[in-house]
């Protein structure tokens, strides 16, 4: 079996990645169907920008607390919890829609339910694939998971474009309420290993003040939560601005859209499914440095491109070297973590993530309407190359942390 499908051979592992692909799809099909709402009812590309934050910022408080919660208690049964909430937000959403109430600010209000209860399940469901896989499986298993979810990328926006093309994005919002469900069910034949629990009471502030410490310690993690927030706030916001672009620059119509999204995912895919093998001839290191040359390169040709087809390509590259970064950087942080604190670690992980994506977002959708959204992109990419160029000629030290650590978790602390 070829080392990046090497993981799907442990059941509990193949029958996760099924439920999480499942709900991929929904979610980019609501997504996709989103953005369209409200680039054609508002053609503003601040609502965009304020969906995005909707969405992400309740990470703020989510993500610390859903690590703390999956470090202590049953982490399948708190996925399944948080699955059925995002089911109902979802739902309510649909029927906002089908019955003609939906509205910009109404999206809004739902997205912050499902964004909180995205980012609580997150630490939870990043922290099971260790335990699910062996040792030396774990980049395989993290980019598997990356490839479902840029699967559901692919195929969650083509469905999104044959139900507006026959019918209202509300049977889009429809599918990725009965997604969630899915999951939840799914979960229910899990075998989740269980991990004893820290002795005592909740203590919440000391538990994240001693799972950040942790984190900021070990410089294999505390490297790559530093790159996610800077690569997130520079390069990440294309994805919440696609609609825009489509729409109002490449005057592609509401269809251009899930064609975007598709051409990235497929650039993501392909990458998820070859950068481990990638990595295991050469480094992990040198495949991220090419990860990070190829986003900031794809993104301002993206940003140029004059025409959809073109820019169709460019999304190929961008999505391809945007999931070599996350991929990258997400299997630094599970091998080094100390696993007592592995949740809280990874909830620090996904919360640099998650804030810094959409405070960026809103902030180029700010700039886009008053200097354009080319110009805006086009600029993100040069910020982003410069601070490679700098990293790649002053820190040679951050790239030697990319590599599989070889003492125990408690000695990883003395790095």
């Amino acid at each position: 079996m070829p080392v990046s499908l090497a993981p799907l051979k442990h059941r509990d592992f193949a029958l996760t990645l099924v439920a999480s692909f499942v709900s991929s799809v929904g979610s980019f099909m609501q997504a996709v169907a989103l953005g369209v709402y409200l680039t054609v009812t508002t053609h503003n590309a601040l609502w965009l920008g304020l969906i995005t934050l909707s969405l992400w910022l309740p990470s703020l408080f989510a993500s610390p607390f859903g690590g703390i919660v999956a470090d202590r208690w049953n982490r399948r049964r708190f996925i399944q919890f948080n699955n059925l909430v995002m089911a109902t937000s979802a739902g309510a959403l649909a029927a906002a829609g089908l019955t003609g109430h939906l509205s910009p600010r109404l999206a809004c209000g739902l997205a912050v339910i499902e964004g909180f209860a995205s980012a609580a399940s997150w630490p939870a469901y990043q922290s099971l694939l260790p335990d699910l896989v062996g040792r030396d499986e774990v980049l395989a298993a993290v980019s598997l998971s990356s490839a479902q979810f840029n699967m559901g990328r692919v195929i969650g926006p083509l469905f999104a474009g044959l139900a507006l093309s026959v019918g209202s994005p509300a049977w889009c919002f429809v599918v990725n309420a009965a997604t969630f469900v899915f999951v939840a069910v799914t979960f229910f034949f899990v075998r989740v290993p269980m991990r004893s629990a820290p002795p005592g009471r909740v203590e919440w502030r000391s538990e994240l003040v001693a799972g950040a410490r942790r984190a900021w310690s070990v410089r294999g993690c505390r490297y790559p939560i530093l790159t996610v927030m800077a690569v997130a706030f520079t390069i990440g916001p294309f994805i919440s601005l696609v609609p825009a672009m489509a729409i109002d620059v490449l005057h592609a119509g509401r269809l251009g859209t899930p064609w975007l999204v598709t051409a990235q995912g497929v650039g993501a895919v392909i990458a998820a499914l070859t950068l481990p093998t990638l990595a295991r001839r050469t480094s992990r290191a040198l495949v991220l440095r090419l990860a990070l040359a190829t986003v900031a390169i794809a993104e301002a040709a993206y940003g140029a491109a004059p025409s959809l087809a073109l820019a169709v390509i460019a999304l190929m590259f961008l999505g391809a070297g945007y999931i070599g970064v996350m991929t990258g950087l997400n299997t630094n942080v599970q091998l080094h973590a100390p696993l007592a604190e592995r949740s809280r670690i990874l909830s620090l992980y996904t919360m640099s993530l998650s804030v810094a994506y959409p405070a960026g977002s809103f902030l180029q959708a700010a700039l886009a309407r008053a200097v354009g959204l080319r110009e805006v992109t086009v600029g993100a990419a040069t910020l982003a190359a410069l601070a490679l160029l700098v990293m790649v000629l002053r820190a040679p030290r951050y790239w030697g942390e990319f590599v599989t650590p070889q003492l125990a978790p408690a000695q990883l602390l003395a790095d």
